[in-house]
């Protein structure tokens, strides 16, 4: 990708009006301060170049060479750098500094960025059916955002999530197959998800055997693999628990292996609180 391009350009001085102050009447402006020598700059500035694409105007990117524009970094007190600045309406409006990771700048531009074109509202109408337990409108929905923005991975993995809802999970299995780069970790929790639901099973001979035999610990972790199968996630969950709490170190620790295999494949907001909630239980069974 060259340096220059619509959404991310290079400022010096002279252009500082026309390029920052002018355009930041209508769009966020986020000023990066950065300088050859400097080494976190090297990992911040192709990221927000690249992240600039991706939210095609939502907002817009002025690299500021620091050391060629000693004025500009004095004019808004930057000491260190990298360092990040957003102007909007000719005002600082927010500000970071250093080499945050990805999902952290992508959390800042967020919140500063212009809301998203049509796919972006389609999104937050597709999670709302899905609260609502509407699966086939919501994904009437998502189909609909992926052609508004087809580039954006996030759409396409929250269709595949509502695929796994319906059942469909040959469909989603065979979505998952491509390279979701900017979003591995997501799209590695539903892989994972989608291998749970595959192992499915009958329950009712499993409970009827622990019944009998309440320390067979390899028939519980078959129960807990079968409830994941049906999405009884937190049945799931207390069954690996109880091998963990009966004997932490069955088959070195197979309960606890379950039990972040399971973390593994719930991750996503979803189920943010039930996840949390086990690893309580987790460590305090083991201490």
């Amino acid at each position: 990708m060259s340096d220059q391009s619509q959404f991310a350009f290079d400022v010096s001085l002279e252009d500082f009006q026309a390029k920052v102050l002018q355009p930041s009447l209508e769009v966020p402006v986020v000023i990066d301060f950065w300088a050859p020598w400097c080494q976190p700059c090297q990992t911040l500035k192709p990221m927000l170049e690249k992240l600039a694409e991706e939210y095609k105007g939502r907002f817009l990117l002025a690299k500021i060479n620091s050391d060629e524009n000693p004025e500009i970094a004095q004019h808004f007190g930057v000491r260190s750098i990298p360092s990040v600045k957003v102007v909007y309406q000719g005002q600082l409006v927010d500000e970071f500094n250093g080499a945050l990771p990805e999902s952290q700048v992508r959390e800042f531009l967020d919140r500063i960025a212009l809301p998203a074109g049509p796919g972006g509202n389609l999104r937050e109408e597709a999670a709302a059916l899905v609260a609502e337990g509407k699966f086939e409108e919501a994904l009437a929905k998502l189909v609909e955002a992926s052609h508004a923005n087809p580039q954006d991975q996030a759409i396409q993995l929250d269709a595949i999530e509502v695929l796994m809802q319906l059942g469909r999970n040959d469909e989603a299995k065979q979505l998952l197959g491509g390279e979701y780069t900017n979003e591995p970790d997501r799209a590695n929790a539903l892989r994972a998800r989608l291998a749970l639901l595959e192992g499915a099973a009958d329950t009712a001979p499993l409970e009827a055997k622990l019944e009998a035999a309440p320390d067979d610990h390899a028939t519980r972790l078959e129960l807990s693999k079968a409830y994941a199968a049906q999405s009884r996630f937190r049945e799931a969950l207390d069954a690996a628990l109880e091998v963990v709490r009966r004997d932490r170190f069955y088959e070195q620790g197979a309960g606890r292996t379950a039990l972040l295999n399971l973390f593994e494949a719930l991750g996503g907001e979803q189920y943010d609180d039930l996840v949390r909630e086990y690893r309580r239980k987790l460590s305090a069974t083991l201490n």
